[in-house]
């Protein structure tokens, strides 16, 4: 495997549209936008991931942090939010 060039970096707990273009601003190559969790910071509701998602550009990586570990919940759940990766949080 090739050495990557350039580093990426997530920036997690977006929780905004503003918060998601001062990252991107910033050379964010991805997205956290946390979901339900039973503890831990930066939960927001799937709508407002929703509309974060469907504003951030092609290449930039939106990634659904869930705690569920059922697959067609986890499905369901990034078809209601519209991102493009998956980050499943247990513990």
């Amino acid at each position: 495997m090739e050495r990557t060039a350039n580093p990426r970096v997530k920036i997690c707990c977006i929780s905004s549209i503003e918060e998601a273009w001062i990252a991107i601003r910033c050379g964010a190559s991805a997205l956290g936008l946390v979901s339900y969790m039973p503890s831990g910071p930066g939960v927001i509701s799937e709508e407002l991931i929703a509309k974060i998602a469907a504003c951030v550009p092609p290449p930039i990586a939106t990634f659904l942090l869930t705690s569920s570990q059922d697959a067609q919940e986890i499905i369901q759940q990034v078809r209601r939010c519209g991102t493009n990766t998956v980050q499943i949080c247990v513990g």
